[in-house]
């Protein structure tokens, strides 16, 4: 009969937490974060500890990077052979580590993401700075464990003379946490150290004028010193990083070119480069001719033609703007300190690496006295011989076996058993005057040893001071100057600034192209000329909606769906008269169905000015400006609106105006904005004025004293009124007639509040636009049919129109 098997019941959530925790432990402390001590992670270490047994040093030939990686994976590091060649590579990437710990031979990757030649390929052996990362491991300065199958041992951390953690950074993500340290200058360091060791109670506004920030191996400028101050300060912060930028001037053609030589750390060049291309492509960034690499061994160098008159410091600033050339480097100073991840202060990470070359320096001391001493006590045995030798020479010869001569000389010459044995060791040659004095010599050299080894031991100073020293030796071997230039944050320079302040005329067509054109170029013509075309477009597509506005103000562009978005006139691409623009969705983040309604050009938010809202279907919504300031890049909620209604006018207002709507079939009504109550950003309107079934809203105006209504109907006919001609009456009214829709006139299409001195643009379904001034338009009663504004075909439909505020 079987044995019955046993069973232990177990809770499922004590077991997924203890193998969880122990999960995570074993990826943040074997694997995802650097030791305090040393800097390394442990496939880091153990790379470095293969390569030094294969004996693969700074001055001997290169080795395969296969051999190495074969070693590491079957003695150490029992995972992928790709994980330990890719940590090789990134070693021996001078654009990667700010002090190389691999020497390579053959393609390791390039800075354009280029990826480096199969490990059966390269050759790699250390460099004189890994080396010392690792002297004195034979002295017993550190803890070995054994390796994954018990079969060999490892050191468990590098005695590391060099604080590696700051010079060459680390980066990683465990669980539940991540380190991201950047590179730093070794001579910065290896000066604060030894500053440190000076003064303990030195601060951190005293620190950083030894280490005034990283130092990255591909160098840029560090914009702004205070994400450096709350990294050293506290462990975490965040520094910009900018591209090196020179303009260089043609003289014979006076152009410009922009030079990049210098990009921030971890930026791909080659990516940078399609990333600009594309840019230059869709028009974000205008004024550039070309775009090309002409990096060579010299260094880096990125090329970008401007056209004739562009103004390069803004182009500079939308190349910061939109692209990799300014990046955030985000500072974790998380480390492994006892067995535990800790967030620490630059000055914590200084201490902690004093302790541990304190610690290495008294284990290597303790060693070498250990050597001394045994060394010393047997050269003690050989000169007692020496002195003695006639009789030592006698008692040996008598003696039957070695074991009985070691007896005689132990109890005739009180020696040790090791002593004894060292003289019966001994080679005759040792007996010449010159040998004797080579023991005499070096026994009291290594007195004289034994009492300095005693001395260190016996001394904090003097260990603070080799560790001083040995930093001193470093930093004039091995150190250099700063690469990354540190800056004061400095104000953007304002584009607003460089651009001349002028009218625009911004057009959108029917499928969503956008763009601005300066007013200028469409000279003034008298009523009934042909125009000129706006855009140029598709046979199905057609001008849909114009403004005209300064290149300085605001864009508040509203949706039928009731949304608004915001943007600078100058952030819309300028296009010449012909051109159809840029697609609207690479400009604005409208959702799916939202169109285009209107634009309000806002030259400065301030609080005591409402935003009045008009709907299709006669709702009417007054808001204070200050609620839309600051919509977000998909926009913002207007107002709410009902089933199947949408917003078709927006107008800016004081509080004390009159609102003027008027419907297609030719009605209107004015009432005092007061009538409508102000409401918050996301309510819903009420009834403006009651439509006949049918009718619709076409447009909303504002009136002030002294100007007279314009309306257009689609046929081309249109005039000017009096506002004085419409009575003032509740909201919520039929309302009054405004034009007579004849089956001549057509319905109405829009209306517009003009001053004498206007100039007047109206636009047809075409994309034909024509430009004339107010005063030709005479001023009639309200209750007529118009006069013909526009000379159209027979299939054309006018469908807007914009007044030019030249005067402004």
């Amino acid at each position: 009969m079987m044995e019955t098997e046993k069973l232990s019941e177990i809770n499922i959530e004590t077991e997924m937490k203890k193998s969880y925790l122990d999960y995570a432990m074993s990826v943040i402390i074997g694997r995802a974060l650097p030791d305090v001590r040393d800097g390394l992670k442990p496939v880091h270490r153990r790379i470095l500890y293969a390569m030094r047994e294969l004996k693969n040093d700074w001055n001997k030939p290169y080795k395969k990077s296969a051999r190495i990686v074969g070693d590491v994976i079957g003695k150490y590091h029992p995972h992928g052979d790709t994980a330990v060649y890719d940590t090789i590579v990134r070693m021996a990437q001078s654009f990667s580590l700010r002090y190389l710990l691999v020497d390579g031979q053959g393609n390791f990757g390039s800075v354009d993401g280029d990826p480096p030649a199969a490990m059966r390929y390269t050759e790699i052996r250390l460099t004189r700075l890994a080396q010392e990362m690792m002297e004195d491991l034979d002295k017993e300065t550190v803890d070995v464990v054994p390796n994954y199958d018990e079969s060999l041992t490892e050191p468990s951390i590098l005695p590391a003379k060099i604080p590696c953690l700051l010079i060459n950074g680390s980066s990683g993500i465990a669980v539940g946490m991540a380190t991201s340290i950047p590179p730093h200058n070794l001579s910065e360091v290896a000066e604060a150290i030894k500053t440190l060791i000076d003064n303990p109670d030195i601060t951190c506004e005293e620190l950083i004028q030894i280490v005034p920030g990283p130092d990255f191996p591909t160098a840029g400028i560090i914009h702004g010193r205070s994400g450096i101050y709350d990294a050293y300060s506290t462990g975490r912060g965040k520094v910009k990083v900018r591209a090196r930028v020179m303009v260089e001037t043609d003289k014979k053609n006076q152009s410009e070119t922009i030079v990049v030589t210098e990009l921030p750390y971890m930026v791909n060049k080659a990516g940078l480069i399609e990333k600009i291309a594309e840019l230059i492509r869709d028009k974000q960034i205008e004024g550039v001719r070309y775009v090309r690499d002409e990096s060579d061994r010299e260094g880096m160098r990125i090329a970008l033609g401007l056209k004739k008159d562009q103004m390069s410091k803004i182009i500079i600033n939308h190349l910061y703007k939109h692209t990799r050339m300014e990046s955030t480097f985000g500072i974790i100073f998380l480390a492994v300190v006892n067995n535990r991840p800790e967030v620490l202060t630059l000055k914590q990470i200084l201490e902690y690496f004093v302790l541990h070359r304190k610690d290495i320096i008294i284990k290597r001391t303790k060693f070498e006295l250990r050597k001394a001493e045994a060394r010393a006590h047997i050269l003690e045995g050989l000169k007692v011989a020496i002195d003695n030798i006639d009789e030592v020479i006698l008692l040996i010869k008598t003696s039957k076996s070695p074991s009985e001569a070691k007896q005689s000389l132990i109890s005739r010459f009180d020696m040790t058993p090791i002593q004894a044995q060292a003289v019966l060791d001994m080679r005759l040659q040792r007996l010449t005057g010159l040998e004797r004095e080579k023991i005499i010599e070096e026994y009291d050299n290594l007195l004289k040893d034994i009492a300095r080894y005693r001395e260190i031991l016996a001394s904090e100073t003097l260990v603070l001071n080799i560790i001083k020293d040995e930093l001193t030796q470093i930093k004039n071997e091995y150190g250099d100057l700063r690469r990354t230039e540190i800056i004061d944050e400095t104000e953007n320079i304002s584009i607003e600034d460089l651009i001349v302040e002028e009218d625009m005329v911004v057009t959108v067509s029917k499928d969503g192209y956008i763009k601005r054109t300066p007013a200028s170029i469409y000279n003034s013509q008298s009523r009934g000329g042909k125009g000129k075309t706006a855009m140029m477009t598709k046979e199905e597509d057609f001008v849909s909606m114009l403004f005209v506005a300064s290149t300085h103000h605001y864009f508040l562009f509203f949706t039928n769906q009731g949304k608004v978005y915001w943007c600078k006139v100058y952030d819309i691409p300028e296009a010449g008269r012909t051109s159809k623009g840029k697609a609207i969705v690479n400009l604005l983040n409208f959702a799916e169905g939202e169109k285009l309604t209107t634009v309000l050009a806002v030259k400065d938010f301030e609080p005591g000015s409402f935003v009045i809202m008009a709907t299709r279907s006669g709702q009417i919504k007054r808001t204070d400006i200050m609620a839309y300031s600051r919509p977000r890049a998909g926009g913002i909620k207007a107002l709410k609106l009902d089933e199947g209604d949408e917003l078709i006018a927006v107008r800016i207002t004081d509080g004390t105006l009159n609102v003027f709507v008027c419907s297609a079939m030719g009605k209107s009504i004015r009432f005092h904005e007061s009538d409508i109550r102000a409401t918050g950003r996301v309510t819903g309107g009420i009834r403006g004025m009651r439509l006949a079934k049918g009718d619709r809203i076409v447009g909303m105006e504002v009136l002030t004293h002294g100007q007279t209504l314009f309306a257009v109907t689609e046929n081309g006919f249109g005039k000017r009124t009096s506002i004085d001609e419409y009575p003032v009456h509740k909201r919520g009214g039929k309302g009054v007639i405004c034009i007579k829709t004849s089956e001549r006139n057509g319905q109405v299409v829009a209306i517009l509040i003009v001053d004498e001195d206007d100039d007047l643009m109206l636009m047809a379904d075409s994309g034909k636009i024509i430009r004339t001034p107010i005063s030709g338009i005479s001023v009639i009663s309200r209750n007529t049919q118009g006069v013909k504004l526009i000379n159209r075909e027979a299939t054309e439909k006018v469908i807007g129109a914009a007044r030019l505020a030249e005067k402004d």
